[in-house]
């Protein structure tokens, strides 16, 4: 029995050419990668009231690789009933395992004919090649990707649900930092913050306690020593207010760490680098450059100096109202679009309408924080910190 598909598309701008799925009923399975996992019920809830008939809704347990090794977890709605109230995943997470034959023969031979991927850049890209080897095939799969990833690096979209919930936990780390730093003389309170390449976590974070002194993101590089460095920076920050907090993200500062720690060029199994711990190392510098003081002659300052590393805090936590909302849409724009008969396509709001954006669209490049633009400038405003930019890198960066 054919899907009814009236009025499935309304209100929804769609970049995707449309392909037939096929006369039978839906069988449906969906994955993920990690973190937020709060699509999964309203794809239970909204698939039936889309569908003349369901054969079957699965998901796919541990990634891609769940797709070969047969773990399939079927839905209904007693599993999924409280699962939005929880953090994390129910059907677990992992890295690799992309193995795009057997992915696509095992979608074929269980005769799935609609596969929702939910994940970050690098699933989308797993999911771009997995729907390019069934259209070769010539096999009646819809393939729709919804983006997840907490750093908010994905291109084109407004944002990526998961984004709102982290900046508010995050906000909990930073109110504990500059807690800590204010109950001590020359007290710092360092807070590292999830965001590999991109520091809109950090930014709006910062943004939002309004507690913060300096941020420090990947976008923006900063160097330590001499005039107009960091440490002079925190000097003058101790000096005027007796205590700091400091917001760096992950990625931020790696650069330095090459410079001055041994380094080896190490992936793990997604082909991501691992990066150094910015946060010890950075802790470290600031209190070695104050313990050396005294050598040099100057009068020593002694600071305390608190670490927060707040990363599996944050994103283990349930998803906050916002992001409830913002699943329930993308979840029921996701199932539009293939029970319309699109494919190949990512669902998410562009400019606050909610759009199917091809995935090459958004696995080019990652968004990143543009430092010449107005929200970077409204936290150098907040924060008073210099902007650790010579005027050479100032121009490359407009140019």
């Amino acid at each position: 029995m054919k899907a009814s598909t009236s009025n499935l598309s309304n209100g929804f701008l769609s970049l995707c050419s449309p392909a037939t799925i096929g006369e039978s009923s839906p069988k449906i399975v969906a994955g993920d990668d990690g973190y937020v996992f709060e699509d999964v019920p309203h794809f239970l809830d909204y698939i039936p009231k889309a569908t003349v008939e369901v054969w079957c809704i699965g998901v796919i347990n541990l990634g891609y690789r769940g797709f070969y090794s047969r773990n399939t977890i079927p839905l209904t709605p007693k599993v999924v009933n409280n699962i939005h109230k929880r953090g994390g995943t129910i059907i677990g997470t992992s890295r690799g395992g992309h193995d795009t034959k057997k992915i696509v023969d095992c979608i074929q031979d269980r005769k799935i004919n609609q596969v929702y991927i939910i994940g970050g850049d690098g699933t989308q890209k797993g999911a771009a090649v997995i729907f390019e080897e069934i259209r070769r095939r010539g096999l009646k799969v819809a393939v729709a990707g919804i983006p997840k990833t907490i750093d908010n690096d994905i291109p084109v979209i407004d944002k990526s649900f998961g984004f709102d919930s982290a900046v508010e936990e995050a906000q909990r780390a930073i109110n504990a930092a500059h807690v800590e730093a204010e109950s001590t003389e020359n007290g710092i309170g360092l807070v590292k913050l999830m965001g590999r390449y991109s520091g809109f976590i950090a930014m709006y974070a910062t943004l939002a306690s309004r507690d913060v002194d300096c941020c420090l993101i990947p976008e923006s590089p900063f160097y330590l020593e001499g005039k107009g460095g960091l440490f002079e920076y925190i000097e003058k920050r101790l000096k005027e207010n007796g205590h700091m907090v400091i917001v760096i993200a992950e990625g931020a500062g790696q650069e330095l760490l090459s410079g001055s720690l041994k380094t080896t060029d190490q992936r793990d199994a997604s082909g991501n680098n691992l990066l150094q711990d910015v946060g010890i190392w950075i802790s470290q510098k600031i209190k070695d450059h104050f313990s050396k003081q005294k050598k040099i002659g100057q009068q020593k300052t002694t600071i305390n100096l608190k670490y927060i590393d707040p990363t599996y805090m944050i994103r283990a936590i349930p998803s906050n109202a916002s992001d409830n909302v913002y699943c329930t849409l993308l979840a029921q724009s996701a199932v539009h679009g293939a029970m319309a008969g699109h494919t190949g396509f990512t669902v998410a709001s562009v400019n606050g309408r909610h759009a199917y954006i091809p995935f090459h669209c958004i696995t080019e490049k990652q968004n990143k924080v543009v430092i010449t633009d107005r929200m970077w400038a409204r936290l150098l405003s907040s924060t008073h910190q210099p902007s650790f930019l010579s005027p050479k890198i100032l121009a490359k960066q407009q140019g």
